[in-house]
């Protein structure tokens, strides 16, 4: 029942993931969250996101940012890394993140998600289908209603660690 919860990967970072290795795989493109994945919460974007996506455009890779948040705090951010962007998604809304892969053109097969909420980013993409990767929150300082799903995160992460440990 919590496996719908569960990301396929876990890792520390946005940025210490190998894109290379996904598109030698296959993948032509990844869903970002912003907040809290990508830089803290509220951020401006940073030289190390735009250096990211400069990484990611070389490798073919296409971009989608997927958020929450209204077009203000979006758009500026989607075009200083210069990728495609999706606001007021709805996640994790399933219609959200379909229509993220019609912006890109791209079926769920070919697209991994990055994200950093499970119940929001992770649950989503798992719902459409598209490969997902958990990363943990850049900042500590979160809104209240964030804090709150945290502690119930822990709980979801501690069975993914024990199944995943289970089938090493």
């Amino acid at each position: 029942m919590l496996q719908k919860f569960y990301p396929r990967e876990y890792l520390p970072s946005v940025y210490q993931i190998n894109y290379a290795a996904l598109a030698e795989k296959g993948v032509r493109g990844v869903l970002f969250d912003i907040d809290n994945t990508l830089v803290p919460h509220g951020a401006v974007v940073t030289q190390e996101a735009i250096g990211l996506f400069e990484e990611l455009r070389s490798l073919g890779l296409k971009t989608c940012l997927i958020s929450n948040n209204q077009e203000p705090r979006v758009r500026p951010f989607a075009e200083a890394v210069d990728s495609l962007f999706l606001c007021n998604a709805h996640k994790p809304s399933r219609k959200g993140y379909e229509h993220a892969l019609s912006i890109m053109q791209e079926e769920p097969e070919d697209i991994v998600f990055v994200g950093d909420q499970i119940f929001t980013d992770i649950y989503g993409a798992n719902r459409a289908g598209i490969y997902s990767i958990l990363t943990e929150p850049i900042h500590p300082k979160e809104e209240i209603q964030i804090v709150v799903k945290r502690g119930l995160e822990r709980l979801i992460l501690f069975g993914y660690r024990r199944k995943n440990r289970k089938n090493a």
